[in-house]
């Protein structure tokens, strides 16, 4: 829950109606976001298909996670979002991306809970 909340909530304020995303959105993506590599600041490329799929990916990943449904995956895809995030926002490695970074690493170690989809899952395939 720890690691889902903060993506799940940001996703949520990306969207304007169904499958719609906020002129908020776009703007910031065309406009606003840079990625921090190598002492330079760069657009972010293809800024309409990186706000709808990051858009996507705020709200399905963190349900996964919620759910325990493709645990690790949606771990890992968490992951990857923060590590973007950081190249995005490289100040707040301290406060934010380096805990997120360390619940998804131990969530992709430990695997889903034992109330997790995954898991009943596995026990019902083991009994087949």
């Amino acid at each position: 829950m720890a690691l889902a909340l903060p993506f799940l909530r940001s996703g949520l304020t990306r969207w304007d109606g169904f499958l719609h995303l906020s002129p908020a959105t776009l703007y910031l993506f065309s406009d606003e976001f840079r990625l921090h590599l190598l002492g330079g600041q760069y657009p972010i490329p293809a800024p309409d298909l990186a706000a709808h799929l990051t858009a996507m990916a705020e709200i399905g990943l963190p349900i996964l996670l919620i759910a325990g449904l493709a645990t690790r995956f949606a771990a890992l895809g968490l992951l990857a979002m923060t590590a973007v995030i950081q190249l995005v926002v490289p100040d707040g490695w301290v406060n934010f991306h380096l805990y997120w970074a360390a619940l998804a690493l131990a969530i992709l170690a430990q695997g889903p809970g034992a109330l997790s989809l995954d898991r009943l899952l596995a026990q019902r395939w083991r009994r087949q």
